[in-house]
């Protein structure tokens, strides 16, 4: 007889989730509320995102300069070592100047939603006769992150004080409302059950 390699990691999957369920429902609670208030208060919400992203710049530039100064020997030291203070002082900056950081930092995000609109656009087009209904809802996706792109850079600067913040708390109750969903589910499964696609 045979054995289902698919079958057998959904099987897995599903087992998993049963008896994991209220820790994804714990983080997907967690997250939702987390992302209502990022919504209320998207200011705080942006100056935090700005704030973590410059302590990621200041660690992974320390951890970059300690790994160069151990390998000195191998080829690319001063660009290793470059990068490395670079990474270092962006983050000094971010820190120490987090409302300058939140104007760059809006920038890079509508230069990313830009982009994520068109490939989106684009790929809709090109799937549209063997994507099912499913390229009408990425081209609708693409035109809102057109239409959202347009929106902060018409904005700026005044846009660069709650965009971040605003859009990390809708993706946050998103992302909160998709584990809650999950955790209910797996909760209801029955043991060695597949879990139903979302």
């Amino acid at each position: 007889m045979a054995i289902d390699p698919v079958r057998n990691v959904q099987a897995a999957v599903a087992a998993s989730l049963r008896s994991h369920w209220r820790a994804f429902l714990i983080e997907g609670i967690v997250l939702l509320i987390l992302g209502f208030f990022a919504i209320l208060i998207p200011v705080v919400a942006t100056i935090a995102v700005e704030v973590f992203v410059g302590w990621v710049l200041v660690l992974s530039g320390v951890v970059g300069l300690i790994s160069t100064f151990r390998m000195r020997g191998a080829p690319g030291f001063g660009w290793s070592l470059l990068s490395a203070v670079v990474a270092i002082a962006a983050g000094v900056v971010l820190l120490a100047w987090p409302l300058s950081g939140v104007l760059s930092l809006t920038l890079i995000l509508t230069a990313f939603l830009t982009i994520e609109g068109v490939a989106s656009i684009m790929i809709a087009l090109s799937h549209r006769h063997g994507f099912s209904a499913r390229w009408a809802l990425l081209l609708v996706s693409g035109v809102i992150d057109l239409i959202l792109a347009a929106m902060i850079f018409l904005g700026l600067p005044g846009t660069a004080a709650w965009a971040i913040g605003l859009l990390v708390g809708i993706n946050m109750v998103f992302g909160g409302s998709t584990l809650i969903s999950m955790a209910l589910q797996a909760r209801s499964l029955a043991p060695g059950a597949a879990p139903r696609p979302v």
